[in-house]
């Protein structure tokens, strides 16, 4: 551990994670220095925040802009929030200086106390950490769930004990400033295509989030899906012992998905724990690979079959992922706003059972789309776009062979979800499912989502 009593730190970001890292290190002695790139940066109300959380006024030194090198000066350890690039020019300089580089997953870690079991993968974390979190809450004593799932670990750390589990959700972005991080039980739900504006490649991308298993040893345990050719390939060289998942084949040892029942292999001997149709509340095979998952998490850190299999016949769906909205003149409304790439919206449309008006574009992540509109398997009937990519998409469905006078563009998501009520007949579902990220018009996922749910929820029956 990197001793930090009385030196400065600098933290760069002033977002949850920041904010939280912030006050962390003050509250055990260190000086924050806190940078944030956004010159227009409220400084007075990142002290406010700083000092709402403190109880007490902030030691912090807060600058904005351009990066002031001289900041580095007798500096040991930086800690990014997970938006900044470890490849971006002042995080360069700051390792040549020899200035250890950790994000907020990683300091947090430092403080914790207690087992960590972490789940990362392009899709299906949220939904799986807090189905795992449900199922730890309900069976252990001191639980937290933590990381990129919106409550940033370093505010729960002093709260935890040596009996605390922490179910982390944590993303490439987090996964490639750790050192120590040591998971008792990781996940690799699956990886596909998604951040390469950021990862540069697929090899950069698998790597990240491979590093959760980083410090893991065969006393530990990996969860990972069959039927993704990265997280299968990687199963030969993880460090810890892997249970595998599959939604497409029997295995001799793991989970798998066979009619409409989740079976638990073990040396070829199958046992049937539950009913997708009646012990799930969760629609999709993209929420059976999640629910398999999460058995195999938590069968790892101790918790009986019977009290895992009780918790997930009453979990419902996570917000904003194929979440029901509504039925509104016949017509079901599904809220899948968490689709942020192109394989968490083919998930989307995989759960559709009726003809789709579907909603997607936003911003441009530098993704492809061929395979998304190759999953409309005849069940989009109208494809309304908006936003950055609209036009990069529709150029992609016509070489796909989607039909062009089915292609409806419009400017604004509320012009967008007028086009949707209008083109959708009873019988039809409108599924909002992106596959790009919300930013240039919303904040971020939820926002667009929550816009959506309200828009329907006012729609006269």
């Amino acid at each position: 551990m990197i001793d930090i009593k009385d030196k400065s730190v600098i933290i760069v970001g002033t977002g949850k994670s920041g904010i939280g890292s912030a006050v962390l290190l003050e509250k055990n002695g260190a000086l924050p220095v806190i940078y944030d790139g956004n010159e227009k940066t409220d400084v007075e109300a990142v002290r406010a925040s700083l000092k709402d959380q403190l109880g007490h006024e902030t030691a912090a030194v807060i600058y904005t802009g351009t990066f002031p090198e001289k900041i580095t000066d007798g500096i040991e350890l930086a800690v990014l929030s997970p938006g900044v690039p470890v490849d971006a020019d002042f995080v360069v300089y700051m390792k040549a200086q020899g200035i250890h580089i950790w994000g907020e997953i990683e300091l947090a870690y430092h403080f914790a106390k207690g087992r960590v079991l972490a789940i990362t993968g392009t899709n299906g974390k949220t939904t799986t950490t807090s189905l795992v979190g449900q199922i730890m809450q309900e069976y252990y004593e001191s639980v937290y769930i933590v990381g990129n799932i919106g409550n940033p670990y370093t505010d729960a750390a002093p709260f935890m004990r040596e009996d605390t589990v922490s179910v982390a959700e944590v993303s490439s972005f987090q996964l490639e400033t750790i050192e120590d991080f040591h998971p008792q039980v990781s996940a690799i739900l699956n990886i596909t295509p998604d951040h390469l504006n950021r990862h540069h490649t697929m090899e950069n991308y698998a790597a990240a989030k491979e590093a959760v298993t980083k410090n893991q040893t065969e006393e530990d345990f990996c969860i990972l899906n069959y039927e993704n050719e990265y997280t299968r390939a990687f199963g030969d060289r993880c460090p810890a012992k892997v249970v595998y998942f599959s939604s497409a084949r029997k295995l001799q040892d793991g989970l798998y998905y066979e009619g409409e029942e989740i079976y638990l292999a073990t040396d070829g001997v199958s046992q049937r724990l539950l009913n997708v149709k009646t012990d799930m509340n969760l629609v999709g095979i993209c929420n059976i690979e999640n629910v398999m998952a999460a058995i195999g998490i938590s069968m790892s850190a101790g918790v009986p079959m019977k009290n895992i299999l009780d918790t997930i016949r009453r979990f419902v769906a996570v917000e904003h992922r194929i979440e029901y909205v509504a039925t509104k003149r016949g017509v079901v409304y599904y809220n899948d706003s968490k689709a942020t790439n192109t394989d968490a919206a083919i998930q989307g449309i995989r759960a559709m059972d009726r003809p789709t008006v579907l909603i997607g574009g936003g911003y441009d992540k530098g993704s492809t789309y061929d395979d998304w509109i190759g999953s409309f398997d005849g069940k989009v009937k109208k494809l309304v776009l908006i936003g950055q990519t609209r036009e990069k998409i529709a150029a992609c469905a016509v070489k796909c062979g989607f039909p062009r006078e089915d292609i409806l563009f419009e400017d604004t998501f509320e012009a967008a979800l007028d086009t949707c009520v209008r083109e959708a007949e009873a019988g039809d579902a409108v599924l909002l499912s992106p596959a790009c990220a919300s930013w240039g018009m919303f904040p971020n996922y939820e926002v667009r989502g929550c816009q959506f749910k309200d828009y329907v929820n006012k729609l006269k029956e």
